[in-house]
């Protein structure tokens, strides 16, 4: 994730930096750090953003759908989105399936996830 996308999701969560902060448990330094591009957003905050824009609820807008209704996917039944029904936030589990394997770490996982209509559905 980049400043940019995170500038936009903070901004869709309607928080100031320093509430964004409290949220994501970093102190206001690391968000402004993030958004002015000095320092790289760790794996785990970036998924606890995503998180909380997920979940946020936003009357008027058409409902998610799951992962593997929008993927079509094959290997549903292998992966761990599927057993815990939890479809609209594929990309925070770890042994997810999104390109038909399990990617080797987070770093490879978010780099696949980044480009999957699943995750830009939150912007």
């Amino acid at each position: 994730m980049g400043r940019e996308g995170f500038i936009q999701l903070r901004v869709k969560l309607g928080k100031t930096q320093k509430a964004l902060a409290e949220l994501l448990g970093v102190s206001l330094k690391a968000v402004q750090s993030y958004e002015q591009g000095w320092r790289s957003i760790p794996f785990h905050v970036e998924r606890q953003l995503y998180f909380l824009a997920a979940n946020q609820q936003n009357s008027g807008q058409p409902s998610r759908k799951d992962c593997w209704a929008i993927k079509r996917c094959v290997h549903k039944k292998e992966c761990s989105a599927w057993e815990f029904q939890a479809g609209r936030c594929c990309w925070f589990h770890g042994s997810t399936r999104g390109a038909g394997a399990i990617a080797k770490d987070w770093k490879e996982k978010m780099t696949i996830c980044r480009k999957c209509e699943v995750l830009a559905s939150l912007f």
